[in-house]
């Protein structure tokens, strides 16, 4: 497996050197963070054995959401908290796209686009949910924000999981909208694109932000049904926190270029693409978000302050979250290399240890003399 580490300090200077005017202060950290990530150069931890005393100096992960092998933890977490927020309920994946016309607005512009692409999509769905007479009340919804396609070329969308249930808190009424034989139907994909490319041109508009001249006048939304859910949750959790590039997909780093592979979608099999190095490193820092932003977001009933809701409606219907959290795989402890015990973690932020000489035996050290 090649490290991005690696690759990073192969072509760092050359990407620095092809990219300096358009480089963000949030992808130079990036970039500092994940070339010393588990490397020599990066702080130590101390480990002691809890069984014999073995003790185990391991270097320091970077915790950067864009390292490909960081906040393994963090993603497990999050994907636990909305498995617990499971309602009894048809659950669909609805995608939000940003014509290809206003990207390149958003890269210039990324907190305020990515804000409003967010809070677009979640406002269409609730006004849909308001407006359908099987809900008629308040949804609930998850978002979460990609910026690449599985090629890594900037592609923003917006996932948006939801049940089809609605709460209606006038009448004290939990509504649902039940799935059809062919795979569900929540809403019109075509009212919503008309919906979201209004309110997301609104939003650009009052951002003061300018228009290009000419954009689409068709958007597109996809609405898919997820049954309960998990699957659709446990995608979205795959590339929260995890970067945009898994390090087992690098394949090669030779000759100033690097190849990895990307499943084709519509071919259904995995497919390569080779880049010069530099290039490669933009094609992955530009999907570095802006410091602070929340890729990840809950509305509506599935926001954190509804939890009471959300446990009555299961204790009601006899819902079993426990089941699903049962499936997810517990994070993988550090072991002993001497016994297998499990090792914990007593010291952190050790500086780096420079590489020691190796001793000259007194044998030789006399014979060097000596000639």
């Amino acid at each position: 497996m090649i490290r991005l580490s690696s690759v990073i300090e192969t072509f760092e200077a050359q990407y620095l050197a092809e990219y300096a005017d358009s480089i963000l202060p949030s992808q130079h950290k990036a970039l500092a963070a994940m070339k010393t990530c588990r490397t020599s150069a990066s702080p130590l931890m101390r480990a002691v054995c809890s069984e014999c005393d073995h003790t185990e100096l391991v270097p320091h992960s970077c915790g950067h959401r864009s390292c490909p092998h960081c906040q393994g933890h963090e993603s497990q977490q999050w994907l636990e908290r909305q498995l617990a927020r499971q309602v009894p309920a048809t659950y669909f994946l609805l995608t939000f796209t940003l014509p290809a016309a206003l990207r390149s607005l958003a890269q210039t512009n990324q907190r305020a686009l990515y804000d409003a692409m967010t809070r677009a999509s979640w406002e269409t769905v609730r006004t849909f949910a308001r407006n359908d007479r099987k809900l008629q009340g308040e949804a609930g919804g998850i978002t979460v924000l990609h910026t690449h396609s599985r090629r890594l070329d900037y592609h923003p969308h917006i996932h948006l999981v939801m049940p089809a249930a609605a709460i209606d808190k006038a009448k004290r009424l939990w509504r649902t909208k039940s799935a059809k034989r062919n795979g569900g139907y929540l809403f019109g994909e075509k009212a919503l694109a008309k919906v979201f490319r209004a309110k997301l041109l609104d939003a650009i508009t009052h951002a003061g932000l300018r228009l290009p001249p000419t954009y689409p006048k068709d958007w597109v939304v996809d609405c898919q049904c997820v049954g309960s859910g998990e699957k659709a949750l446990v995608y979205l959790g795959r590339y929260l926190y995890r970067g945009v590039i898994r390090e087992k997909d690098i394949l090669a780093c030779e000759n100033g270029q690097v190849t990895f592979r990307y499943r084709d979608a519509k071919r259904k099999r995995f497919e390569t693409r080779t880049l010069p190095g530099a290039k490669f490193l933009a094609l992955v820092l530009q999907h570095v978000l802006p410091k602070g932003f929340r890729r990840a977001r809950n509305f509506g009933f599935l926001h954190p302050n509804s939890k009471r809701a959300i446990a009555l409606l299961q204790w009601l219907f006899g819902l079993d979250v426990k089941a699903a959290l049962a499936k997810l795989r517990p994070r993988p402890e550090l072991r002993c290399p001497c016994c297998g015990a499990k090792m914990a973690i007593v010291q952190t932020c050790i500086p780096p240890q420079p590489p020691r000489a190796s001793p000259i035996p007194a044998l030789a050290a006399a014979r060097a003399l000596a000639m």
